[in-house]
């Protein structure tokens, strides 16, 4: 394994750093606290709760955690929303963690300090001088440039053209650069296109790209995979088993708290989960697709496809249609005098953005598919809320007509009461080593990696463990950090 995670590159930079985190009152949370947000010092706790969530304020670099208060702003319990059997018409458990309450509204903030924090603290990054640049198709992108107004640098927002209005609107208001690369949510390659363009114009301009970075998946192995590992303790009764995970294959950063839930309980199930109108890991399809958040037309970098059970296709149409149910009047109306779902739940279904919904389905999925009952406990990630789509139900109102209690009634039992078991695949050895396969022509002939690192990642059994394990040099190195920057 390369050992540049937890070595001093350049010393020059990271005095730089240093004296920019001093300037900016920046104090670098460790992984261990975001990990046991509890453990965040007490003064720091308080502090938060006069400081609003989406405030660009230093400290709120410690509200990079699944444990976010949104009512007191302090630090308390896991925020997470179970869907009731009333909804999924399926006898197992669904439940999924809330990013909603991560500064910018979605978790993906959470990866873009998994990738930017050890570039700070082993001096790869200098804050005089380096733009840093946030490949994104949504939300990490909108994560990356949060942070770099935290240090006050020159921010490089890039995602598709077709990505919502809000994401836009946020982005404009905040970052230096943005640009909207052509196509839609699977349009990743044209994102790599702008990022190269940019690295041939200027040195300056230095990429963290979340699909080839480790750190993403390292926060969400650390963070995310032991969150649900914890919250599956306080809320599973008697027999009850931690039987599934499921994911957006996306940047392949959520996913990867599959591999930690896999040390917990070696039998678990971790589903990928895509669109079915660019189905590249069921088929080595492509297409365009209106799931936004959750990327496509090619293998993450970071996937380790061993890891990675079952794959799953959702109709695009399907949790865009299942938005609506949840968040329009006659939707909410339904669902509760129908189907009886408590006015609770409902008030908090808003929690679920598209690919959330997406996450859900694929999830009802697994559960018809393996025939799981009440002794099944299956988690997801609802990885941002509905603020981030209210465009797009103004579109489909325009285009498909008002929300009406008939609507509500025929999306239900379509999409989710009826939510088939086609489109989803149980993988073996060799579709594992297919999925993996496809990595060589993203990485080796366009991204110029070497092939020799692709077959390690197959043949080498502590290739993954090894990157998984390089947290506590990255806290140690955090720990330092701080006490240079004199603010503790």
């Amino acid at each position: 394994m390369e050992n540049w995670s937890w070595e001093i590159k350049n010393t020059k930079y990271l005095e730089n750093t240093i004296k920019r985190a001093h300037r900016q009152n920046i104090i670098l949370p460790t992984f261990n606290q975001l990990k046991h947000p509890e453990t965040i010092p007490a003064e720091i706790q308080e502090k938060l709760r006069e400081i609003d969530l989406q405030d660009t304020h230093p400290l709120n670099l410690f509200r990079i955690n699944w444990c976010n208060d949104p009512v007191s702003g302090g630090i308390d319990g896991i925020n997470y929303l179970e869907i009731p059997k009333e909804i999924t018409g399926v006898k197992a458990r669904i439940i999924g963690l809330v990013g909603k309450f991560f500064p910018t509204g979605a978790h993906k903030v959470g990866a873009t300090y998994g990738c930017l924090a050890p570039y700070l603290v082993t001096g790869r990054f200098d804050p005089e001088y380096h733009k840093a640049v946030w490949p994104s198709t949504g939300n990490y992108c909108r994560g990356g440039v949060f942070n770099s107004n935290l240090l006050s640098v020159h921010s490089v927002a890039i995602l598709p053209e077709e990505m919502s209005q809000e994401r836009f609107d946020w982005l404009r208001e905040r970052a230096d650069e943005v640009f909207a690369t052509p196509g839609c949510e699977s349009n990743v390659k044209e994102i790599y296109d702008k990022c190269h363009e940019l690295e041939a114009k200027s040195d300056e301009y230095l990429i963290f790209n979340q699909f080839d970075q480790f750190g993403n998946a390292i926060w969400h192995y650390e963070i995310t995979g032991y969150t649900i590992e914890k919250l599956f303790g306080e809320i599973k009764k008697t027999n009850q088993r931690l039987s599934a995970y499921v994911s957006a294959t996306g940047s392949a950063g959520t996913i990867a708290a599959g591999d930690y839930l896999r040390t917990v309980n070696p039998q678990i199930k971790v589903l990928a989960s895509e669109a079915l109108q660019c189905p590249t890991l069921l088929m080595n399809g492509f297409g365009g697709h209106r799931i936004e958040g959750i990327g496509d037309k090619h293998v993450p970098w970071i996937h380790n496809a061993k890891n990675t059970d079952v794959v799953a296709a959702i109709d695009d149409e399907h949790p865009l249609r299942i938005l609506r149910l949840f968040n329009e009047e006659y939707g909410q109306e339904f669902l509760n005098k129908e189907l009886g779902v408590p006015e609770e739940t409902i008030n908090k279904l808003p929690y679920l953005g598209i690919s959330s919904v997406s996450n859900l389905l694929s999830s009802i999925k697994l559960a018809k598919y393996y025939e799981m009952n009440e002794n099944d406990v299956i988690f997801t990630v609802f990885t941002d809320s509905r603020e981030m789509y209210n465009s797009r139900l103004k579109e489909m109102n325009e285009a498909w007509g008002n929300y009406t209690t008939g609507q509500a009634n025929v999306d239900w039992n379509s999409v989710v009461k009826n939510q088939s078991i086609d489109y989803l695949k149980e993988l073996t050895y060799y579709d594992k080593k297919a999925i993996h396969n496809l990595k060589y022509f993203t990485w080796i002939e366009q991204q110029g990696k070497d092939v020799k690192e692709l077959n390690e990642q197959w043949y080498d059994e502590d290739y993954w463990e090894e990157r998984f394990s390089v947290v506590p040099k990255w806290d140690k190195l955090i720990e330092e950090f701080n006490a240079k920057v004199g603010l503790l």
